[in-house]
Formats: C-alpha cells, structure tokens, sequence
C-alpha cells in the first residue's frame, strides 16, 4: 500500500505546495532569516553591556527627571552643563528609561532596535532598483558589519543616525522618481533631525542626496535647483531649531553648553562637532572659526599644521592611534580594517562593473542609475572624510556602512548578470573580483593571526574553488547555472565569514566605555579601545602638583565622624582610583564607593550640588548611582571655561557646592590650574574610605 502511493517522481501535494510557497516567498525566508540574524547580534547578551558610555548615561539619568533637563539636553541633573551632543538621539533612550526604568537594557535598547531596521530599510532601498537577491545581500551584509554591530549595542547614537539617513535617502529617491517637491522637503527635513542626533555628522550624505535629484527627476533644470534651495532652506530650519532655541535662551536659566567656549550651540555643531573632526584640533582654548578654516584646508591638502595630542598628529584617541595614518587606504588599515573594510573593494568593483553596464545619459537617470549615483556619491563622501579627517572615532565609520553594504550586493549582482551574458568578453570580472576581495580580507587577517589560522583559508579556498568552478563552467559549452549560482553564492558567504566571525565576538565581549571596537584586538595595536576617555585611558580633571601634607596637619578643624584630616589643600589631588576602583573608562555598573556616597549624603547638608568633579568622565558614575546633582566643573574635556574663581567663590560662599572631588591629572584640554589652586587654598582635605576630598572651609 505505501510503495503504491508513494510513487517514484509524483510528489506529494503537501511537498509540492510547500515547493511552490518557498519558490514564491524565498525572499520574504531570506530577509525574516536576515533581520533574525541582526537582533541576535544586536539583542543577545545586552544586559552585559551595563550602562556602557557613562558619560551619556548620566546624561539620560538626568534628562530624565525633568523637562527642563530634557529639553536642554543637561548632563548633570543639577542642570549645571550640557553632553557634547544634540539632545534628539538620546530622547529616545530617555523614554526608553521612563518604560522600562533606569538600567543598561533600557539604554541601549532603541540602538539595538534602530540597527535591526536599519537592514530592513536598506533591503527595501537596494531590492526596488537592483531586485531581491542585491536587497538580500545588502541587508545582510550590514546586518554582520563589525562597527555596525557594536554601535548598535552601545549608548551612543551612531546607530539611530544611520536609520534616521536611511529614512532620508528613501525619501529623496522617491522625490526624483515622482518629481514631487514634498518628497525632496521631507528627505531633507529627516537629514534635519540627523543634525539633531549628531550634528554635521549626517550632512555626510547630503552631496549625495542632492545629485540623486538634481540628476533624477523629470523637471527643468531651474525648476530643480529651485526646489533644491527650498530643501536646503528646510534642511537648515530643521537643523537650528534646537540649537537656535538654546542660544537664544539667557544663559543664567540653561545649562553651560560643554565643549565650547562661547557657550554656544551653534559654535560646538561648527567647532568641536564640526570642522575641529576634520583638523584634529580640538581643544577648547578659543580656537577661532578662521583658524579652523585655514587648519581644515590644510588638512585636506596634507600639510596643515595641526596640533598634538589627542585627536592630532601625534596619535591621541580619535586620532591617528585610534585609526591609522591618513591616505587612500585607511580604510583598509589594522586599526580600520576589521571594523568596515571586508567588502569595500567588493563594492567599489561591483559599482565600477554596474555602472558601466546601466551607460548613464546624464539628461535624465533611472532607477538603476539614481540607486548607483545614491550609494556611490554616499560611498565617495564618507571614504574621502573619514580617510583625511584627523579627529573622529572609530565607531563613527559605521556611516559609511550602508553604502558598502549596498553596493557590496548591487556589484554581486552586476558582475553576475556580466558572467552570465551571452557572448560576454567580461564574463571574468565576477572570478576575479571575488579572488581579490578574498585577497584584501586575508591583508586584513594577518593582524590577528589567531583568527587568521581557521578564517584566512576558509575565505581564499571558498573563493578560489567558486573561481574555479565558475571558470570552468564558463568554459564548457553546455554549463550549469544553478551550479555556478551555487558557487558564487558559496564564496559571498565566504567572504561574509570573518566579518560574521568579529561581529559574533563583539556579542559575546562586553564593550565599555568612550571608545568601543568591534571584534578582538589586533596583534601589535595598542590604541584599541581606549585612550582618551575610553578603556585604558587616563582619567581627565584638574590637577596640582602632588604635596608632602599629612593628615591632621596645619591644625586644620578636625574631620568629623572619623575621616581623616589633612591640611588645608597643599596636598595633591590623589587618584581617582581610590573613590571607583580600577577604571578603565566607565564601569558597567556606574560602581562607586559607596562609603564615599554616604558621606557625601550625609553631610551635603543645603548644599545644591552633592560634589564637584574636574570633569563629567568623573561625575558620571556619582550620577548614575545617586541621581543627585554632581558638578562637572570642567565639562566633558575638564577645560571647558565654565566657572571663572570669583564665580567658583560666590557658589561655595552661597552654599551651592561644598565638597570637591580632584582626581587625576590635568585634562587633556590642559587642566585649569586656577581653579584648582583654589581649591586647595579653601579647602580641608578628608579621606574617606581611601578617597580625598576637599571640604570648602572659606
């Protein structure tokens, strides 16, 4: 009876059916596999995570407790100065935190979830104009992108700008697609509020999102630089609201703008959030507009004087350490590689190949080639900033990301159709692009030989046998396009392997701190994660010279409930390890002293502020376990001029601060040994629980 129906050849109408739906729906399969893949990798283990950035999640622990906090983008919950950021990306983690409370989830939740769909917007973008096996590998190669992975687990905004853009760039192809101005209007509204999550940061993409509707739409061509300086007009609206609205708020009843010194919004998007990225000059000390502008051309030209330290020349954090020697191939250095250039000569052969075959007339684009003109202008702008620019951080790149991993599988796709051509002369560029990218990730590999032992073969030899295969099969007369599908298929996932490999590691190895870096540390690298404010790095503040006092000494007043009294500041700061332990750029739990806390508490007595630090790197973790106003005197760097000593005087006198934390040395904006001095002149020194603090005595 079951040899009878179950016949040899005649399937069963349950198998065939389920045939037919997999043939139908295999992209709708591939893309649920793919998402499912991202919140993996973006979801899995982010309890580890912690608070991550401190720094910002102080911040969101006090935007959190009232509105004028929150509007203001206060850093402290005192309101006494700002973060170093536009307040938008971080609204979001503040709802997060009133949803689901204060804790490290809650915080890097809506990241996570912004990368996650982040690769669903990008298939949707890449599907409609090169179809659903680019879409497909475009989305899933942003979805194992190292940086994109780590930026999507951490407090930071990165991730939420990159969604933000994406939505942008959907709305400008639909603008030269239907020639309607409210498309153009609404892209470049969205790139406004990519201003107000990272500032010029998103204006990386606007070259490219004018070209695609100056080039693309059905109108004259007044009609489209009239509609062009409409959008520019919105753009710039959108961009300044905030940033006008703070400025123009007296400065008595809002918080210190951090990073500046003009107390002004506008000056940070221009000066340290703008074009001080480019020069690696970022101090505060007053550098103005015009020199910024000659250090940015001369930066471009390669012979700008720019100075040292962190950020510059002599290889601080967010400088050449952190991300290798300017050039063309930066991209592709130790520092760099790993993080976002696995496919990036992919992309730039797949776009040369898809170009040449879509033959442009510049009269008019279609969608091919509004898709080409997108994703190459956002390739060519990113490439050309982050390979010169002297003063970013590594997980910034993740920017640049989308249009790899767009034209990663838009060139897949063209340098199949170029295989597969009848009569084609070309048909070898599809073998030979994937032995050289398969040689580029292998460059990379060599600076992590443990890795490079299991992942450098498995990416030549996938790729050299899919050569191969796809060789002969070329050769044969009568050769097999499901067999060579099957190959090209087997080396795009071979080359996806080291990428998945680093993002994989990056879940499982808890990121914290300032500066985070996906994937295992390279041989011979020592900048890493770390540095300036990050793991490994120097704590920031004020500092003095250190002094021979001892406790009890100068017949200072004694100190109350058993600390020990010191003399009356003509000791050094001592280290900040003694109040937070061994830090290494933020704990995950905020830890801090808790003896030290219960002193504070108890004896802050009317004072406004619980304690002032040299800089919020040292106020964070106070803020994160006490919620309780802590005064960055420094900002963010430890030099911003906030406080001027008269002014730093009539606080203490009125009672508004009375105990003074000074930890460390001087900041790497230099420290204000005034303000310090002052200090120490004023001030008892009591050790608690091996912590010195200063107690303002008049």
């Amino acid at each position: 009876m079951i040899s009878e129906r179950v016949l040899p050849g005649r399937p069963l109408p349950a198998a065939r059916n389920l045939t037919l739906s997999i043939d139908q729906y295999w992209h709708r399969i591939g893309l649920f596999a793919i998402l499912l893949l991202a919140a993996i990798l973006n979801f899995v283990g982010l309890s580890r995570e912690g608070y991550n950035n401190e720094f910002y999640a102080a911040a969101v622990k006090s935007m959190s407790q009232s509105w004028h906090n929150f509007f203001f983008n206060a850093f402290d919950p005192g309101g006494f100065v700002t973060i170093d950021k536009p307040p938008l990306g971080f609204w979001f983690q503040v709802a997060s935190v009133k949803l689901l409370g204060f804790n490290g989830v809650a915080l890097l939740l809506p990241q996570a979830l912004a990368g996650v769909l982040a690769v669903a917007v990008l298939y949707r973008l890449v599907a409609r104009s090169f179809g659903r096996v680019a879409g497909l590998i475009a989305a899933l190669a942003l979805a194992v992108t190292p940086i994109s992975v780590v930026t999507a687990r951490n407090n930071t905004v990165d991730a939420t700008l990159v969604l933000c853009v994406l939505l942008g760039a959907w709305a400008v192809l639909r603008a030269a697609e239907t020639g309607r101005l409210r498309w153009l209007l609404l892209s470049a509204a969205i790139v406004g509020l990519g201003f107000n999550i990272k500032m010029l940061e998103a204006y990386l993409v606007v070259p490219a999102f004018g070209l695609v509707y100056l080039l693309g739409t059905r109108k004259s061509i007044w009609r489209r630089l009239g509609n062009l300086f409409l959008a520019l007009i919105v753009l710039l609206a959108v961009s300044l609201s905030w940033a006008v609205a703070v400025d123009l708020t007296p400065a008595s009843a809002r918080p210190y703008v951090d990073s500046t010194t003009t107390n002004s919004e506008i000056d940070l998007a221009i000066g340290y959030n703008g074009l001080q990225r480019l020069t690696g000059n970022h101090g505060v000390s007053g550098t103005s507009t015009g020199q910024l502008l000659r250090s940015a051309s001369g930066a471009v030209a390669g012979q700008g004087s720019v100075q040292s330290g962190p950020g510059g020349r002599n290889g601080g954090p967010g400088g050449v350490g952190e991300n290798g020697p300017t050039g063309v191939l930066r991209l592709l250095d130790t520092q760099l590689g790993s993080q976002i250039g696995w496919l990036l000569v992919l992309a730039l052969l797949g776009f040369i190949i898809a170009f040449r075959q879509t033959r442009p007339r510049f009269r008019l684009l279609d969608d091919h080639q509004r898709s080409l003109v997108l994703w190459g202008g956002w390739l060519l702008t990113c490439g050309a900033f982050f390979s010169v620019a002297l003063f970013y951080h590594t997980y910034y790149l993740v920017m640049v990301a989308p249009a790899i991993s767009a034209l990663a599988g838009i060139g897949v796709v063209a340098l199949w159709q170029e295989y597969r051509k009848p009569g084609s002369r070309t048909w070898w560029t599809l073998p030979l692009c994937l032995l050289i990218t398969a040689g580029v990730e292998a460059h990379i590999l060599a600076a992590y030989p443990s890795w490079a032992r299991w992942l450098t073969p498995l990416v030549v030899a996938g790729c050299l046998l899919a050569a191969l295969c796809l060789t002969a099969l070329r050769m044969r007369p009568f050769r097999s396009t499901r067999l060579a599908a099957a190959s090209a298929a087997l080396a795009v996932l071979a080359l996806l392997a080291p990428a998945t490999a680093f993002a994989a590691y990056t879940t499982q190895h808890t990121q914290t701190g300032a500066i985070v870096h996906a994937g295992p540390s390279a041989s011979g690298v020592s900048s890493g994660p770390g540095g300036f404010g990050g793991p490994g790095g120097p704590p920031r503040g004020f500092g003095g010279p250190p002094g021979n006092g001892a406790p009890g000494a100068n017949g200072g007043p004694p100190a109350p409930n058993g600390a020990t009294g010191q003399s009356n500041g003509r000791t050094g700061p001592p280290s900040f390890h003694g109040a937070f332990g061994p830090r290494n750029g933020g704990g995950p739990d905020g830890q801090v002293s808790p003896s030290l806390i219960t002193y504070l508490e108890k004896h802050r007595g009317t004072a406004t502020y619980l304690v002032a630090t040299p800089s919020s790197n040292e106020a964070a973790p106070i803020i994160i376990a006490t919620g309780q106003p802590v005064m960055s005197l420094g900002g963010f760097t430890g030099s911003d001029p906030i406080l001027t000593t008269a002014k730093l005087a009539a606080l203490a006198r009125q009672g508004v601060v009375r105990y003074f934390l000074l930890g460390g040395g001087g900041g790497p904006g230099g420290g204000s040994d005034t303000l310090t001095s002052w200090i120490q002149q004023h001030s008892r020194v009591i050790t608690v629980a091996g912590t010195q603090l200063y107690q303002y005595t008049g």
